[in-house]
């Protein structure tokens, strides 16, 4: 299997580049996250990939960070979501949005994504619940995750039962700089008040 590929930027046909390793041109298929963070033609570039084997084809797809292809890989898991449609939402959104997606069960964030409709958002959603989430959020996102005590608060209130949703939406009503213990006593109080 073909993991990572090293080498010169020869092409860029979106969603596809040819990249040159030693000698041997490898035609990608890349998301549109990916490929907006390519360098100049001619200039060496580094993809993590996954390659697919089928019947009529051998494809590569390559991407610029391991939670894009782990999400990649967590979506092709899910039947009747093939590559191209995991492809798609990665051009769509980027991880850490997809993350939060999943984590607030946002079916709307999906369905903007040309090519899917509502029921197949929702089964996205369903099947990527505890796959993807807060911690592949946190990677992907780049502050747009709470901070150590904000997940803290949110575990917390997972533990306690209450839905992800209702949770994720206290802890981003807290204070900054909130400790964790007060931050868990305003969040019930609210939560009380519904």
């Amino acid at each position: 299997m073909i993991g990572r590929i090293a080498g010169v930027l020869l092409e860029k046909n979106p969603p596809h580049i040819l990249v040159d390793c030693a000698g041997v041109g490898y035609e990608i298929a890349v998301p549109m996250s990916t490929f907006y963070g390519l360098p100049h033609l001619n200039e060496k570039v580094v993809l993590l990939v996954q390659q697919i084997v089928r019947e009529d084809a051998h494809l590569l797809y390559g991407f610029g960070s391991a939670q894009e292809r782990g999400a990649f890989r967590e979506m092709l898991k899910i039947t009747g979501v093939g590559a191209r449609m995991a492809l798609a939402v990665l051009s769509g959104m980027n991880v850490g949005e997809l993350a939060q997606a999943v984590t607030m069960q946002e079916v709307g964030s999906l369905t903007r994504v040309p090519g899917i409709g509502k029921k197949t958002a929702e089964r996205l959603l369903l099947e990527l619940k505890g796959k993807l989430g807060a911690d592949l959020g946190a990677a992907g996102a780049g502050g747009a995750a709470p901070v150590n005590e904000g997940s803290d608060v949110l575990h917390a209130l997972l533990a306690l039962g209450y839905s992800e949703k209702e949770s994720q939406l206290q802890v981003r009503a807290l204070p900054a700089g909130t400790d964790v213990s007060t931050g868990i006593r305003l969040a019930l109080k609210a939560l009380s008040r519904n």
